[in-house]
């Protein structure tokens, strides 16, 4: 079964509710900048609402394609297109950061904590996820 729209945002957002806050909570001491929980949370939280964006945005391209679909590579280097417009909104200080001055963001914090929440969420719902979440699978990737 493919992930629907509602079931990808759902996943998405479950997975950073999970996968996110915990690799949030290890990796903030140890970024580089010394960044505190909140910036680090509030970056999370726009990370989560560009990607609920970017989901519509995917879904709409998807339908161009003949199997509706993207080939899991392509799942892959979203991790591209994500990162560089988030690196963009950063540096043009064009995300509210509520009480955040984007002076106190690290370029390299920032790509670290990306990453490894990123591809932490790639590999466990391109694989292990799959395993103990079998209804996640039949219901389109929808959690509930």
């Amino acid at each position: 079964m493919l992930p629907t729209l509602n079931g990808r945002i759902q996943t998405r957002i479950f997975m950073l509710a999970t996968w996110g806050v915990f690799w949030t909570l290890v990796l903030t001491p140890i970024l580089p900048g010394d960044p505190d929980y909140r910036i680090t949370f509030v970056i999370l939280a726009w990370v989560t609402i560009l990607g609920v964006i970017w989901e519509l945005i995917y879904h709409v391209i998807m339908q161009f394609r003949w199997e509706k679909d993207w080939p899991t590579l392509f799942g892959l280097l979203n991790i591209i297109n994500e990162g560089v417009l988030l690196t963009v909104l950063l540096k043009l200080d064009l995300i509210p950061w509520l009480g955040v001055d984007s002076s106190e963001v690290s370029l390299g914090a920032f790509w670290i904590l990306f990453f490894v929440i990123w591809m932490s969420i790639w590999v466990w719902t391109n694989g292990p996820m799959r395993v103990p979440f079998i209804h996640w699978r039949f219901f389109g990737g929808r959690i509930i």
